[in-house]
């Protein structure tokens, strides 16, 4: 089922935010124009990712340092073990929608 979660105005280019949508959080982030978006609470330790820095395709997360890609959800750089959950993303004009 796809839900509308943000508007394209809402996540700038380089930038990312955190929503949550029937209690499930999720951090949506725009690289260059394409948008991403993979479960926003970190696998390690609960952090939220939408918190940390954005950088290209992947997030670290600013309690530990856990390095996720954003596309895939795969842990990148530990502690975090578990890969977060991705989320298929689709643009309709300007509004940002989520396969859920």
């Amino acid at each position: 089922m796809e839900v509308k979660v943000a508007s394209t105005k809402d996540v700038p280019a380089g930038k990312m935010i955190g929503i949550e949508n029937s209690g499930q959080k999720v951090v949506v982030a725009n690289v260059d124009g394409s948008y991403f978006a993979i479960g926003n609470i970190c696998t390690h330790r609960g952090c939220k990712l939408s918190g940390g820095t954005l950088n290209g395709q992947q997030v670290q997360c600013p309690c530990h340092g856990s390095i996720f890609d954003l596309k895939t959800g795969a842990v990148v750089k530990g502690p975090a073990s578990r890969p977060e959950q991705s989320f298929k993303v689709k643009i309709d004009g300007d509004a940002v929608f989520i396969t859920v």
